[in-house]
């Protein structure tokens, strides 16, 4: 089984580092995704040789990163990509976790969730966020009868030979409203496994227009109505969605 780890980026010098250290303790290929930083990120690690590393010229969209990220998987022969952030709200020591999942061969999309199994420890999420995740979760699960509690979560792993059945176009943060329908309508057999609600910078921005709640949720709708319209792939009957609740490992053993 091959597999890689897919990390978007967008001016995180100041995290870069320490989040690859952490990764590399876990799994030695990793590819970054440089989305037209202009902190000197994309420098940094043309540095390096031990990453992989595509650079976008100019600022092309999370969801274009990400689209980037599993065609080089496909065209590399992986088996899997796990795609998680680079502002240290994703803990790589979950890597081991969805490795576990992946392993018993049961899944084709495995979806980290900050709300399947909350904790103390967990940080409080900026409202707004919150209230768009609960509106457009809720609407999936109607929508496909599905079971899910974070329909927003990057921390993912995905089966490389079944994403290929998938045409991903929306390259910014809207791009769960287009994956979640063609995912389903593919039949993918998904599950969620929690993970750990961190968040480092609650300011954060989504970009222009898209930091009020308001547009943005606006925005996502938008996106999913356009999705269900285009009737891509062929009607199938969703498969089975399980929550992971194990406790979590700590070895990849």
């Amino acid at each position: 089984m091959r597999l890689l780890i897919a990390i978007p980026v967008f001016n995180e010098r100041k995290y870069v580092n320490r989040v690859l250290a952490k990764v590399l303790s876990y799994h030695n290929e990793i590819l970054f995704v440089d989305d037209g930083s202009t902190d000197g990120t994309a420098e940094l690690l043309a540095q390096r040789d031990d990453v992989h590393l595509i650079r976008h010229e100019t600022n092309k969209g999370y969801g274009q990163s990400l689209i980037d990220a599993f065609d080089y998987a496909d065209r590399h022969g992986y088996d899997w990509v796990i795609t998680m952030d680079c502002d240290e709200q994703h803990e790589p020591e979950r890597i081991v976790d969805f490795v576990r999942e992946i392993r018993t061969d049961q899944w084709d999309l495995i979806s980290g969730s900050r709300y399947l199994n909350p904790s103390a420890a967990d940080d409080l999420p900026p409202g707004d966020r919150r209230s768009v995740n609960v509106t457009i979760t809720a609407l999936l699960n109607e929508t496909f009868n599905l079971s899910l509690t974070d329909s927003f979560c990057g921390f993912k792993a995905h089966r490389v030979s079944a994403m290929r059945r998938l045409r991903l176009t929306e390259t910014g943060y809207a791009f769960p409203l287009q994956l979640w329908p063609q995912v389903v309508r593919a039949g993918f057999r998904i599950t969620e496994m929690p993970v750990r609600l961190i968040y480092n910078d609650p300011t954060r921005s989504f970009g222009a227009v898209l930091d009020d709640a308001g547009r943005r949720l606006k925005h996502y709708l938008a996106v999913f109505h356009k999705e269900m319209e285009s009737g891509y792939l062929p009607e199938q009957p969703a498969l089975e969605v399980a929550a992971t609740e194990r406790e979590t490992c700590t070895c990849c053993s």
